[in-house]
């Protein structure tokens, strides 16, 4: 899963397309080079990021989505029930990417299972304004609440006809750098939990770069390692900015693993 944030101030630098020329071209670029999906954010989620409104937030989307015309599976990283109907009324179906997993928007769930579409549920507590001061977990857990978190979410999803949906444990969000790698760690529990598929979102994060001092412009190479890990652990899905070098790190895994399957594209393929 390539990403692509239409906005002028995520974290990386590299993945800001605020423009819908340098958004589609990327778009067309991360296809070209493999990925499945492509994931567009018009709202920045890093830790104390201030949230825009929904209007702004549609704003960023729209010119892209207007210009987008067919392609292969577009996912959109929104926790808005409205710029979920509001995209579907204008590309049609999508996967949802829903950093809270229905919490900061209680028409989210229904909004998603209305409309049937795929949904990526991901571990957050409060909102990234809050989140990295809600790091206490019972028993200093944080693999059993993140179980836990998406036993809750499944019953959920189920009430409100919600039939595909994949589970993001949330590295990055309401973690401390610690949390982060014990929840690597034992990624495989989360994983045989539930019998839905996995996606692992690392890319370049602070998890990476405060660990090593550098900056998330150099943390590519360390992004691999953590990543390799993941597919290790039974991760089905890595979302990146740098798709060439997520499929590199599952082929070279898939080759370890599985003699006669060779990674190409296929998420599931590495698995």
């Amino acid at each position: 899963m390539g990403i692509v944030n239409l906005t002028p101030d995520s974290f990386y630098s590299g993945s800001r397309a605020p423009q819908a020329d340098i958004a589609l071209h990327r778009i067309e670029k991360m296809f070209e080079d493999g990925a499945d999906v492509v994931d567009l954010g018009a709202c920045s989620t890093r830790p104390g990021s201030a949230q825009p409104s929904l209007e702004e937030e549609w704003a960023r989307f729209e010119p892209t989505l207007k210009q987008m015309g067919a392609m292969p599976r577009i996912s959109i990283d929104t926790y808005r029930a409205e710029i979920v109907q509001r995209v579907y009324d204008t590309i049609g179906p999508f996967i949802v990417n829903d950093i809270s997993a229905g919490e900061l928007d209680p028409k989210m769930l229904e909004t998603v299972g209305r409309l049937g579409l795929p949904y990526i549920a991901m571990h957050m507590r409060g909102t990234p304004g809050t989140m990295q001061q809600l790091t206490d977990y019972p028993d200093d857990d944080v693999t059993a609440a993140v179980i836990d978190y998406f036993r809750k979410f499944a019953i959920k999803a189920e009430e409100n006809g919600i039939r595909e949906w994949i589970l993001d444990p949330g590295f990055g969000f309401s973690k401390t750098l610690e949390q982060n790698y014990e929840l690597l760690s034992r990624l495989d529990e989360v994983v045989k939990a539930f019998p839905v598929e996995t996606l692992v979102g690392v890319s370049r994060k602070s998890m990476i770069y405060k660990k090593l001092g550098i900056t998330p412009e150099e943390a590519m190479p360390a992004t691999q390692v953590v990543q390799f890990a993941a597919l290790e652990r039974g991760a089905t899905w890595l979302r990146s900015h740098d798709v060439t070098a997520a499929i590199h790190t599952a082929t070279i895994y898939s080759a370890m693993n599985y003699s006669s399957t060779i990674y190409t594209s296929s998420p599931g393929a590495a698995k």
